[in-house]
């Protein structure tokens, strides 16, 4: 199987799973079973983004040549040396540099598509939602935001697995995991505005597409300019390092749970990644 069809199965698989584990707890489970999975969403996409996105990353930037434009004789050891101590001591600046830069700048990004109510996250007990939001968020915004989120979840599964298959499978897991809470909140959303559990789930089905076009798009243009691809990774593990700090952390410290049970299912969410890995490679 070739890289562009494994991206297009894995944005199809994403959006159904989630899709369906999102249907079946919101029309069947029990509120408690949300709390398990925001938690357990959490462990998975901080794993994800510090154990693999975010080493990735930086092993895709290029070589840095400190000894470029130098002509050292063959036995100045002394100087290269003493060039290299300096260079490890004093330099703040290069790719590395770079990177964590597009990492801070994607932060603030994220947070102005948040409470522009464009980039939503809904985490938690979706019964919070009802009769509130659903007054005010009208369902063309919810799946307009859904849309746009989904087309960005693609191009970068499209960046983890032109950059290593099995960074792609835990990529894909990782956002498979934070899917399930977001679309149980659009559901209540939906269904409070008056839309019935199918006209909800068609629809929220037809805004998971998005995703095949952003998985497509991104591997045609990650392959014809891979030198992008460390920042769209990075771009990545910060996604998931601000819907975890940001949106279910404060979530979780709200919620009435014993600290051992969070604790255990954020943990249980963290081994998922490495496991994952194991079955891999």
């Amino acid at each position: 199987m070739n890289t562009l069809s494994m991206i297009l199965l894995a944005c199809l698989a994403g959006g159904l799973i989630s899709m369906a584990a999102a249907a079946t707890v919101v029309f069947r489970l029990s509120r408690q079973a949300t709390a398990v999975l925001v938690a357990f969403s959490a462990g998975v996409m901080l794993s994800s983004a510090f154990l693999h996105i975010l080493p990735e990353a930086f092993n895709s930037l290029p070589p840095v040549d400190i000894h470029a434009g130098h002509d050292h004789g063959a036995d100045d050891h002394a100087t290269i040396a003493a060039e290299e101590a300096a260079h490890a001591g004093h330099n703040h600046g290069g790719p590395a540099a770079t990177l964590f830069a597009v990492m801070l700048v994607t932060l603030f990004v994220f947070f102005a598509l948040e409470r522009l109510a464009l980039w939503r996250h809904s985490h938690g007990d979706c019964s919070s939602h009802e009769g509130h939001h659903a007054t005010i968020t009208a369902p063309p915004l919810i799946l307009l935001g859904d849309a746009f989120h989904n087309f960005v979840d693609g191009v970068l599964i499209a960046a983890a697995f032109i950059a290593d298959p099995m960074l792609g499978v835990t990529t894909t897991v990782a956002i498979i995991a934070h899917e399930v809470p977001q679309e149980m909140g659009d559901f209540v959303l939906l269904r409070n505005a008056g839309w019935s559990n199918t006209k909800a789930f068609i629809a929220n089905a037809g805004s998971s597409l998005s995703s095949l076009l952003g998985g497509a798009l991104g591997f045609f243009a990650l392959s014809a300019a891979d030198s992008v691809l460390p920042y769209v990774l990075v771009i990545a593990a910060s996604s998931f390092i601000y819907v975890a700090l940001a949106d279910i952390f404060p979530l979780l410290h709200r919620q009435r749970e014993s600290f051992v049970r969070q604790s255990l299912l954020i943990a249980a969410g963290v081994a998922v990644v490495p496991v994952v890995g194991l079955f891999t490679h």
